[in-house]
């Protein structure tokens, strides 16, 4: 269950409240008004994959060239 804080518990601790968030996947703050609010950490649009290429100046057919190598060699 999500858990609900007061707008006041929030600011006043707003560092283990995101914490919180992180660890759960939302928490709900409520206003003095009764409105709620949703915080929930936002969601990584990039691939920890996703590297910068560098340019090693080999062509195509010295990359199968290397592949084919290799494969006649193994056991």
């Amino acid at each position: 269950m999500t858990a609900v804080y007061t707008y006041t518990d929030a600011r006043q601790n707003l560092a283990k409240l995101l914490d919180k968030a992180a660890a759960e996947g939302e928490v709900r703050v409520k206003r003095r008004d009764g409105r709620v609010f949703v915080i929930r950490p936002e969601r990584n649009t990039t691939s920890p994959l996703d590297i910068e290429g560098i340019d090693l100046d080999v062509t195509t057919g010295e990359i199968v060239q290397f592949i084919a190598e290799g494969r006649r060699y193994s056991y």
